[in-house]
């Protein structure tokens, strides 16, 4: 048996009539990636992408090459970011055209980003863009439109049932009420039963899914309740400081050592339901943020490999689930430094170290190569 590997998907690249009245014509996800700099020595910035280059996800053969490129390393689909504010979306062309095209051909899934649209791009989340106004009649409409999606045998099921996720459950004003009409309106529509997950993104959404009457969480990572202590509150703050830079550059973000995250991450305490566990092979969204960006420092796919080893070990004996899934966040999110798609730095190796982590199978989760690598 192997775990079949889930990577959150990204539909920003390419410029809508919204982003250009809000941000500028012609703004997409590159316009932050590419004003990134380095803020400290040894600090990987900008991340600049190799293989695909700077695309438009317009195109049908860029999503054919990503699709080629994940189905190459082992990925077994995208979930695909789905945005839905009260009957409009935004950022669907690239899903439309999927859907729509039955190209490629490549398993996926949907996850709703149900968060108020703000100006979040670029660290701004009090300017506020697009509300989401939740409703009955808009849970019925929803699921109406997402019966299509589902429909689709390219869809990823759990245990024969479409899966569908949604990023903030609590900020459902009655969670367990939207659930029930939404199972209504599945069946009423000849698609059976549905697997709901939510997202476990804050500490608030860390219970039992049940209570709300979900099937079951997806971790996010980074889990920000368990990064430890910052580097930045050590030698990078004093140098900053020492600089003069505290408040100019690096010193206003937060820095964490990725293997001492890793550690952190993997010494969390097993659920008692269902949750599917997630890895990040990075992260650092200073693209996006001017201040207040948390930068994972001395990340490497060696590390990245070993975590996503062990997580791959612990789902197949797993007893909550016949489904082995594990998610990876991200596929394509450039903006926080945080991608599988080759860069100009590391070209494939994150994706070979992906594609490495489903090989030769042990069921000894404290390897040397986790001892090495994650836990010094």
């Amino acid at each position: 048996m192997q775990a079949r590997l889930i990577a959150f998907y990204l539909p920003q690249y390419h410029p809508i009539p919204e982003n250009d009245e809000w941000w500028g014509k012609g703004f997409t996800e590159w316009t932050n990636v590419t004003k990134a700099k380095p803020l400290f020595s040894e600090h990987y910035q900008p991340h600049l992408p190799a293989d695909l280059g700077f695309y438009d996800l317009r195109l049908s053969e860029t999503r054919q090459a990503q699709a080629d490129l994940a189905k190459e390393y082992g990925i077994y689909g995208f979930c695909y970011y789905h945005y839905w504010f009260n009957g409009k979306r935004l950022l669907e062309r690239p899903f439309n055209d999927v859907l729509n095209s039955g190209k490629p051909d490549f398993p996926f899934c949907l996850c709703w980003a149900n968060e108020n649209w703000t100006r979040r791009w670029d660290g701004k989340e009090q300017n506020l863009l697009f509300k989401q106004v939740y409703s009955e009649e808009d849970d019925r409409l929803h699921m109406q439109w997402l019966a299509k999606a589902f429909s689709d045998p390219r869809y990823i099921k759990v245990d024969g049932k479409p899966l569908f996720l949604v990023y903030r459950a609590t900020k459902l004003p009655n969670p367990k009420q939207t659930v029930k009409v939404w199972r209504e309106e599945a069946k009423r529509l000849g698609v059976g039963e549905i697997f709901l997950c939510r997202v476990e993104s804050f500490a608030s959404e860390q219970e039992n899914p049940g209570l709300i009457g979900f099937d079951a969480s997806v971790e996010f990572q980074p889990d920000w309740t368990q990064l430890g202590l910052p580097l930045q509150k050590g030698r990078f703050w004093h140098l900053a400081r020492k600089l003069g830079l505290a408040h100019q550059a690096y010193g206003t973000h937060n820095i964490y050592d990725y293997s001492t995250v890793v550690q952190h991450m993997l010494a969390k305490p097993n659920p008692s339901y269902q949750r599917f566990s997630c890895v990040t092979p990075s992260w650092d969204n200073t693209a996006r943020r001017q201040a207040g960006a948390i930068i994972f420092q001395n990340s490497t796919p060696q590390v990245y490999e070993s975590w996503l080893r062990t997580i791959v070990d612990k789902t197949l004996v797993n007893n909550y689930s016949t489904e082995k899934i594990v998610f990876i966040n991200a596929w394509n999110e450039w903006a926080e430094g945080n991608h599988l798609e080759p860069c100009q730095k590391w070209g494939h190796a994150y994706l070979e170290a992906t594609r490495m982590a489903l090989r030769d199978r042990k069921t000894d989760f404290t390897t040397s190569l986790l001892r090495e690598t994650c836990l010094k």
